[in-house]
């Protein structure tokens, strides 16, 4: 108990960063995957395909890939380079907000798909515009079906961040093994384990709190 007591402020500090790239990566990337839907969903056939292409390719690599590219291979771009050289945080926090964005704009198109089309047609007949049913109509009910994709893909963002150390980010998984590394003691995985079990229940507890509230918000 002594050594578990001894290691947990050097993890808890990894925790926050953890919890930092965390929050970080999902207020941009929820966003920016609203934006992504909304583009795929456009009539400018170019740009439908240029998104897409998009999507596929950050569906279709691993994310550790993603992380080492943005933070390793982006430097090694001709002319450009020299100007894409993030720190490892900025590295992290845009190879993550890219990748999730994709998986997101997934979602929000599976919730726009399962709006009746009749919904879009009242609209119409109202005299509504585009805009006006895009917000008033068809986003909250798009919304009721895409947050439980949305609770389980940033659940999922939690244990994610652990692929961070292969950048040497200072986040939970990199002082976990830090800690094993220096003191030969598998116990910083078990304590490391444990804290991402508390966040992610703790992260569950408040997306079901807020799946609960929209729907209590709707009757």
């Amino acid at each position: 108990m002594a050594y578990f007591t001894g290691i947990a402020p050097f993890l808890l500090e990894g925790a926050k960063m953890t919890l930092f790239l965390w929050a970080l990566t999902l207020v941009l990337s929820l966003p920016l995957g609203f934006l992504v839907s909304l583009l795929v969903r456009s009539r400018f056939r170019p740009l439908v395909w240029l998104t897409e292409i998009y999507i596929y390719i950050m569906r279709g690599t691993p994310l550790m890939l993603q992380l080492m590219f943005v933070y390793y291979g982006l430097p090694f771009i001709p002319v450009v380079g020299v100007w894409l050289r993030f720190n490892r945080l900025t590295a992290a926090v845009f190879a993550f907000a890219l990748n999730y964005a994709a998986y997101f704009a997934e979602i929000f198109r599976g919730g726009f798909l399962a709006v009746p089309k009749g919904q879009y047609e009242a609209c119409q007949v109202l005299g509504l515009s585009r805009m006006q049913t895009l917000t008033k109509v068809v986003v909250p009910q798009m919304i009721r079906v895409a947050l439980p994709g949305i609770t389980n893909e940033t659940i999922t963002l939690v244990k994610d961040t652990s692929l961070a150390y292969v950048i040497a980010l200072a986040e939970l998984m990199h002082a976990a093994k830090a800690t094993v590394s220096r003191d030969s003691n598998p116990a910083a995985y078990v304590l490391a384990g444990l804290i991402y079990l508390v966040i992610v229940f703790a992260v569950t507890l408040v997306f079901k709190k807020l799946e609960t509230r929209y729907r209590l918000m709707e009757k």
